[in-house]
């Protein structure tokens, strides 16, 4: 159990110093966005490609902007506030909205020209095919 140095009989400086770090720690979260790691992601890959699925729930295709700059795929766009009607208010209010960024560095150089994207039931999927020149090749071992 945490007990608060503030009632320790010592210095009164050092118990109002004390008193703010523990004040600090209770409202360290308070008022700052939830919605920094939005949208959820994973990301995987094999010899061929990775793909990327991340949850992007109530959004659409045109809310989305998806980049590829120097293998980190950037997905960013704006959940807007739903607006509530006259003599609505809210009782909880969890949904993140706002902007949103997302960088993930990608595992191999990718070939910007058969990157394919597609939203379906709320899940963005990211198909990022590897380079040819960048794929494992096998090497045949010769005998003389």
């Amino acid at each position: 159990m945490y007990v608060s140095s503030f009632f320790k009989p010592t210095n009164f400086w050092q118990n109002l110093d004390d008193m703010t770090n523990d004040m600090n720690l209770l409202f360290e979260d308070y008022g700052s966005p939830t919605f920094q790691t939005f949208p959820p992601l994973n990301l995987w890959s094999n010899n061929t490609e990775a793909v990327l699925k991340a949850e992007i729930p109530g959004l659409r295709k045109d809310d989305i902007s998806i980049t590829l700059q120097n293998e980190v795929l950037i997905i960013e766009g704006n959940r807007k506030l739903e607006t509530l009607k006259e003599n609505e208010d809210y009782h909880r209010q969890e949904r993140g909205y706002g902007n949103f960024k997302r960088t993930v560095s990608l595992p191999f150089s990718v070939d910007n020209n058969k990157i394919y994207a597609k939203v379906n039931n709320g899940v963005l999927t990211v198909t990022l095919p590897r380079r040819e020149e960048d794929k494992p090749k096998k090497i045949q071992i010769s005998t003389s």
